[in-house]
This record gives structure tokens, C-alpha cells and sequence, in this order.
């Protein structure tokens, strides 16, 4: 298209200056005109590199075609404005990769239905003082940036589109624009990128997406405010912060993220509100280093794509969600290393497929009016140093309730776990913990689990409808002041003397005397608790003095029933034994494979003969240590690929030289495993037990038909353990001499009649899924004992024999079935 003529109003006060003329170039039209001028431009290509020196309005012809007016100049700048100018209805284009299509260097001009393709350094640039106001203009610019705003430049951009940019979409240095309604797509580098100290940018209802980079970047102590603003289809991070940067985000989407939805590192602060942050494919925040927070309010984060926590906050960084909901991600909530931490509250975490809170390495986590529900784990402490506050939080139809492991120490007040598939709240591997007025109902395990001699506090507590129990402790070191449950009492410590408990007062519960992990006495029938080898009175391998395997056996002979787990318990330590003497003779010795599946019931002696099976190889030469290592699905299954093959190497380290007894194998492969790590756990313990076949030995525990599934599902496992011993349920009889042991150990008699009528109690006490044998031996006994304090506390001065003796009127009442 040819050049055409330009024709100038003049629109001067000057009464001689209110005429018109055309001009053959645009340049001389421009040399011409004066403020209030208009200068109609015919249709055409103008080669020409425009200024604007003066408030002209500068326009293509009413009617005209879009596009039929080009303003493109071999090189350099096309159009520069230096005035409070109006420019309408133009195609400018650049080729000059060093300079600018379009630059605003001063005034106040109005910029409208302009399109810019060109190959330049930027589509449009704002500069200096300038402050023009941008409307439906477009800029297309595959070399460079789309729109740059610097050095002061500021302005307001409504209804703009950047098509396609070879770097970032709107690029602000030093600059403070303000952007309506826009939409930036197709830019090879950050959507919106904001950088330097001094810059700023206010968004409004703008769209960002089919970037290839970050969708908005913000860095070097820059600011911006984005409100009803969406990002999404970025190939990396959705929103980056960096370097004390500072971010507010209100009304606002991000969604369909393959990377971190929102990224922030180096002491930068991001404020969030009324926002959704949804479908990313790793962290839907990931906020990193001391002094980086993040203030969430009345958000949602959802529908993770991937397989990373919805939350991630290291290194010391802080985030705090109030009224927020996190639903629908692999972890909701991953909190690591020293002073990082999470403050929650009122808000939602569910359909969690892994863990909703996870805290280690030192950080902590405040949750307050919580609810977590449909969670595999609803918050796990991990670590040393690890810790925080639950408070008034709800944990429903989870797997476990709160995990406590490895000397974490969280306090958990006036908290409810219900339906828990495993553990209201578990405690293992030297946690602590201090759990006050918190209540567990309807677990299909126990409701509170404390193995490994934990140090932890219950105060208060209540249990109900627990599947396997209310409290299930092991060892030395849990202590239960006023707990309560819907089973026969709370148990009595070996050092809480019935005598000592007043009338109406529940008991401190000490573990010295209460049941150990899955169902296992904490002291078997037959044994006391000073007694080597007994739970409570330590490894005798570990302290370095390994008994022989003839007083060890004489151990296992004096526990109560068990007979056919002793003949084959007996039956194997002579094939190793013979198999010894064998080899000193110089003969051929039957190969034994020592590795052993235990099933039955809960309380029917499964940890402690596993105890005392390690204590028996190691005297006999074939193990180092003989000691036991006990863990459970939560000690080796993590939330992510690789992780799990971690956890069970350092489990079977633990072990080397002594027993790793693994209760409740059958978890490892449920039977909708989906993408359940569990089955990591059973190939990488596979594998260990055949390269390390002398280091240690394995045993697996747990329920008769779930142990024969667990055997099919990986061909390996079948082959890798020599045999099965089932452990039977305890006899009336044998439950009677359990309760006798009980007396005995504690100095209490069974009165006349007593015995008649205990071994009357159990044979009609209902045998559902919560009835644990030797367990319930126990708790009956504790009961006993808790009702003959309260009948002996009356009496002003109690003889030897009424501070003694246990009666049929103190037997519990017989509960229904569970």
C-alpha cells in the first residue's frame, strides 16, 4: 500500500490557525500541527519514524479498515510520544531489535486501538515521567518484550492484549503500571515480571496463560497487587517470589500449573485472599528460607496433579491459612527444618491421599478449629525437635489419627479422632507427646497406641468403641492421669497401689503393667517385669549379657498356654542347634531359613516370643544382638516415590544383628492398594532379606487370613520365611491363670469364690474384634482393682485382708459384643 496524504485540522485558539491542509508526509503534517491539532491519516504504509512533540491527536480515517493506516519505519523507534497526545486506531511496526515500536517518554497521553507487530526490543515502552492511559490496544512482538514499563513510567493499561512475546509479556523496572482487564498469553518468559527495588504493578482482572516460563515473577524487593486475576497453562511455576519481593493476591485462580502453583524464596511476603490455587503438578505453595511468609485467608488449594505436598515450608519460612481448604492432593501440608512453621486455623484438610499435616526436622505447626478428614495419616510428627499444638481439631475417617515417632514432642488438646482405619493417635520410636482431654471413637484399632517405651503424657483422655482397645502401651514410660474408655477401666501402673487410689479417681496409668504393641503383654504370664528378657527390663542382648538358650527356653515354657508355638519354637532351635554342632563336626549342616510369620489374634504373646526368639539365636551363635526392633506400616511406607525404599533400608539397619519384627505386615498391600507405597516397603525388604540373609532375622505379625493375602502378593515373600506359627486365643482357663499372675505380681488374693466366678466371666464374655486375651486378662484385673479401691476407700480403718483380697462383686460387667 502506498503512502498517502495526511490531512491537519488545526484547532489552535488563534483564529487564524482553525483551518485545514494536507501534507504529503506525516512528519511535515507534525512540523505543522500544535496543540489540539488532528491529524487524519489516509490509509497507507508510512515509512517514517514519528514524534510527538505536542498534544495532537494523531488518528487513522473514520470508516476505515483496521490496519489500513502503517506507521513502519526501516529502523528505530515508529512512534515516540513526548506530549499528552491521542493516538487512535493505528498499526505501528518495529524492526529494530535495540529500540522500541512504541515509546512514551513523557505527558500523558491516551494510546487506543493500536495494534503493534513488530520484531523489536519491546512492543510498547513507558518510560520517565510518563503516564498514559493504554486502551484495547494489542501488541504482538515474537523478539522481545511485549510491554515495558521503567524508570518512573507508570500509566494505566484497560482492555490490552500482549498476543505473543519473545520474553516477559509486561516487563516493570523501576516502573508502577496499573493493568485492567488485560490478557497476556504466548510470551516466552514470565507473563508479568516485576523486578527491582522501587517497582510496582496493580492488575485487575487480567488473564495470564500460555507462557513459557513463569506466569508472574516478582523479585529484588519489587511489589505488586494482582486482584480477580488468573494464571494458568504455564510450563513452569505459576507465580514466582524472590528476594524480598511482596505479592498480594485477592479474587484471584491459579490453576492448571505443571510445576509449583506459587514459588517463594528469600524473604519474600505473598498475601492471599478469596483465591484458588488448583491442579498443579508439584507444590501448590512452595514457600522457602527465614523470613519468607505467606498470609492465606479464606483460599483454596485442590486437586493436585502430582505426587508433592499441597504446602511445602522450609528452611525456616512461615505460613499461616485461616479458613482455608486443602482437598484432593498426595499431602496437604509439609512443614521441614528448624524454625519453619505453619499456623491453621478454621480451616478444611481433605481427601488426602498421604499424610494432611507433616512436621520434621525441627519445625512446628499450630492447629486451631481444624477439620482433617478422609487423610491417610491426619498429622504425623516426625522427628527430634519436631512439635506444636493441636487444639479443639476434629480427625475423621482416617488411617491414623496423629503419628508421634522419633522424639517429636507435639501437644494435642481437646482433639477427636473417629474412624480411624488403624490408631487414633500412635506413638513410637521415642516420641513423646502430651495428649489432653482428647477422644478417639469408632477406631478400627487401638485408640491410643504407645509403643517403644515412649515418654508420653495422657490427661483426661476418652476412648470408645475401639476396635482393638482403648490403650495399648509398651514398656516403661507412658503416663495416663484420668483416662477413660468404654472397655473394663483404664489400667493400673505397676507403681499406682490399688490402696492408693481414692474412691471415684481414676488410677495413673504407668506401662510398666499394661499391654505392648499389637496385643503383646507388655510382662506375658509367667513372667515379671524385672524379669531379663521381659518388656520394660531391656534387651538382655543389648546390655551385653546373652543369656543361653537353655533359660531362655525355660522362659518361654513358664508363659501361660502357647503350646504349640513352644514345640515349634523348640523344634526350630534344634534344627539350628543340631545344625551348629553339625558344622563343628565338620559336616553338612540343613540349611534353616530363620525368618518367621506369626499369626493370631491380638495379646496372644506375639512381641514377646519374637523377643525371646532373638534372645535365643543370639545365644546360640547365629545373630550378633538377638535384639528386637518392632515397627509397623507408619515406620516404613512414605509419602512419596523413593522415600519408602529409605525408611525400610534404615528399619533393617536398625535391626542388623537382632529380630525386625513387623507387626500388621498385611497393611504393606491393602487390598485396594491403588498407588499405595506399601508394596515399595515389601520389594525393598525382599531384597534386603536375600542380600543380608545373616544379619537379621524377619518376622511378620498380624491376623491369620490377612498374613495368607499378604504371602501371595509378591512372589518373593512366600519363599524368604521357613514357617508359619499361629498363635491360638487364650482359654478361659488360661485367662484365669493370666488374672492369678496379675494378683500375684501386684500382692492382691482372689477371694473365695473369685477364681469360680472369673473363669464363669470369661467364658461368657463376648469374643468380638475387641477382645485382646491376654489383654483383656489384664484389663479385667486392672478394673478389678479399680472397683476395690473404691469399695475400700469407704472403710475408716481396712484390715491386711481387705486391702488384699478381690471379690466376685468386683468382677466389670460383662460389655456387648464389639
Amino acid at each position: 500500500m502506498a503512502q498517502g496524504t495526511v490531512q491537519v485540522t488545526h484547532g489552535g485558539a488563534s483564529r487564524w490557525r482553525r483551518r485545514s491542509g494536507e501534507y504529503p508526509t506525516l512528519s511535515a503534517a507534525l512540523a505543522a500541527a500544535g496543540d489540539g491539532d488532528v491529524l487524519s491519516i489516509a490509509p497507507g504504509t508510512y515509512r517514517e519514524n514519528l514524534v510527538l512533540h505536542h498534544a495532537v491527536t494523531l488518528r487513522g480515517p473514520e470508516g476505515a479498515a483496521a490496519g489500513s493506516v502503517r506507521i513502519a519505519p526501516l529502523d528505530g523507534v515508529a512512534l515516540t510520544v513526548r506530549a499528552s497526545a491521542v493516538v487512535q486506531d493505528l498499526h505501528l511496526e518495529g524492526a529494530d531489535r535495540a529500540a522500541p515500536a512504541l515509546l512514551v517518554e513523557d505527558g500523558c497521553p491516551e494510546l487506543s486501538d493500536l495494534r503493534v507487530h513488530t520484531r523489536s526490543s519491546a512492543g510498547i515502552e513507558v518510560r520517565g515521567g510518563a503516564r498514559p492511559l493504554v486502551r484495547r490496544c494489542t501488541v504482538e512482538n515474537p523478539a522481545g518484550v511485549g510491554i515495558s514499563v521503567l524508570d518512573g513510567g507508570g500509566g494505566v493499561f484497560e482492555e490490552c492484549e500482549v498476543v505473543a512475546a519473545g520474553q516477559a509479556g509486561v516487563s516493570v523496572r523501576g516502573g508502577h503500571p496499573r493493568l485492567e482487564r488485560c490478557r497476556i498469553h504466548h510470551a516466552t518468559g514470565a507473563g508479568i515480571a516485576v523486578t527491582g527495588e522501587g517497582s510496582g504493578l496493580e492488575a485487575l482482572g487480567c488473564e495470564v496463560y500460555e507462557i513459557k516460563g513463569s506466569g508472574v515473577q516478582i523479585a529484588a524487593r519489587a511489589a505488586a497487587r494482582l486482584t480477580d486475576c488468573a494464571v494458568h497453562r504455564t510450563s513452569a511455576d505459576g507465580v514466582t517470589l524472590d528476594t524480598d519481593a511482596v505479592l498480594t493476591l485477592a479474587g484471584c485462580d491459579i490453576h492448571d500449573i505443571p510445576e509449583n502453583a506459587v514459588d517463594l524464596r528469600s524473604r519474600s511476603v505473598l498475601t492471599l485472599s478469596r483465591s484458588t490455587v488448583r491442579r498443579f503438578g508439584r507444590n501448590g505453595l512452595s514457600v522457602w528460607d527465614p523470613g519468607t511468609r505467606v498470609d492465606a485467608e479464606s483460599c483454596e488449594i485442590h486437586d493436585s496433579t502430582g505426587d508433592y505436598p499441597a504446602v511445602w515450608i522450609s528452611d525456616g519460612a512461615t505460613v499461616s491459612l485461616d479458613s482455608c481448604r486443602v482437598h484432593d492432593v498426595p499431602d496437604a501440608l509439609f512443614v521441614l527444618d528448624r524454625g519453619s512453621r505453619v499456623d491453621v486455623v478454621d480451616s478444611d484438610l481433605t481427601q488426602v491421599r498421604n499424610t494432611a499435616v507433616s512436621v520434621s526436622d525441627g519445625a512446628g505447626a499450630q492447629l486451631d478449629d481444624c477439620r482433617i478428614r478422609e487423610a491417610g495419616t491426619g498429622a504425623w510428627f516426625r522427628d527430634h525437635g519436631s512439635g506444636g499444638t493441636l487444639a479443639n481439631c476434629t480427625i475423621d475417617d482416617v488411617q491414623s489419627g496423629v503419628i508421634v515417632t522419633k522424639g517429636a514432642d507435639p501437644v494435642v488438646e481437646r482433639c477427636t479422632v473417629t474412624s480411624a482405619a488403624e490408631a487414633g493417635f500412635y506413638v513410637s520410636a521415642g516420641g513423646r507427646g502430651t495428649f489432653t482431654a482428647c477422644r478417639v471413637s469408632g477406631s478400627s484399632g487401638f485408640g491410643f497406641h504407645v509403643i517403644d517405651g515412649c515418654r508420653t503424657t495422657l490427661s483426661r483422655c476418652h476412648t470408645e468403641r475401639c476396635a482393638r482397645g482403648g490403650y495399648e502401651f509398651a514398656e516403661d514410660g507412658p503416663v495416663a492421669e484420668g483416662c477413660t474408655g468404654d472397655e473394663p477401666g483404664p489400667r493400673l501402673g505397676a507403681r499406682a497401689a490399688a490402696g492408693d487410689v481414692p474412691a471415684g479417681a481414676q488410677p495413673v496409668v504407668r506401662a510398666a503393667a499394661v499391654p505392648g504393641p499389637a496385643g503383646a503383654p507388655a510382662a506375658m504370664p509367667g513372667q515379671r517385669p524385672s524379669d531379663p528378657g521381659a518388656p520394660g527390663a531391656g534387651d538382655a542382648a543389648d546390655a551385653g549379657a546373652v543369656r543361653g538358650s537353655g533359660e531362655v527356653l525355660g522362659q518361654l515354657d513358664a508363659l501361660v498356654g502357647l503350646d504349640s508355638v513352644k514345640r515349634e519354637v523348640r523344634a526350630l532351635t534344634d534344627m539350628i542347634e543340631v545344625g551348629r554342632r553339625r558344622q563343628q563336626a565338620g559336616l553338612k549342616a540343613a540349611s534353616v531359613r530363620r525368618h518367621l510369620v506369626f499369626t493370631g489374634s491380638p495379646g496372644t504373646g506375639k512381641t514377646t516370643v519374637a523377643r525371646l526368639y532373638g534372645e535365643i539365636l543370639a545365644s546360640l551363635g547365629v545373630l550378633e544382638r538377638g535384639h528386637l526392633v518392632e515397627v509397623s506400616r507408619v515406620d516404613l511406607v512414605g509419602e512419596h516415590i523413593g522415600s519408602t525404599a529409605i525408611r525400610t533400608q534404615e528399619a533393617f539397619d536398625r535391626a542388623r544383628g537382632g529380630v525386625l519384627f513387623i507387626d500388621e505386615a498385611y497393611a504393606l498391600s491393602p487390598e485396594d492398594s491403588g498407588r499405595d507405597f506399601g508394596r515399595e516397603a515389601i520389594d525393598t525388604l525382599v531384597k534386603l532379606m536375600e542380600d543380608h540373609r545373616d544379619a537379621v532375622v524377619v518376622i511378620v505379625a498380624g491376623y491369620t487370613e490377612e498374613m495368607e493375602r499378604f504371602l501371595t502378593v509378591n512372589p518373593g515373600v512366600a519363599s524368604r520365611f521357613s514357617r508359619t506359627i499361629t498363635f491360638g486365643d487364650y482359654g478361659p482357663q488360661e485367662l484365669l491363670r493370666i488374672v492369678e499372675q496379675q494378683a500375684e505380681e501386684h500382692e492382691y488374693r482372689l477371694g473365695e469364690g473369685t477364681g469360680e466366678a472369673l473363669l464363669a466371666y470369661f467364658t461368657a464374655l463376648p469374643k468380638g474384634p475387641a477382645f485382646g486375651n491376654g489383654r483383656t486378662a489384664r484389663q479385667t484385673f486392672e478394673s478389678m482393682v479399680e472397683r476395690h479401691a473404691g469399695r475400700v476407700a469407704q472403710l475408716a480403718e481396712p484390715s491386711t485382708d481387705e486391702l488384699t483380697l478381690l471379690f466376685p462383686a468386683d468382677l466389670p460387667a460383662l460389655s456387648a459384643p464389639c
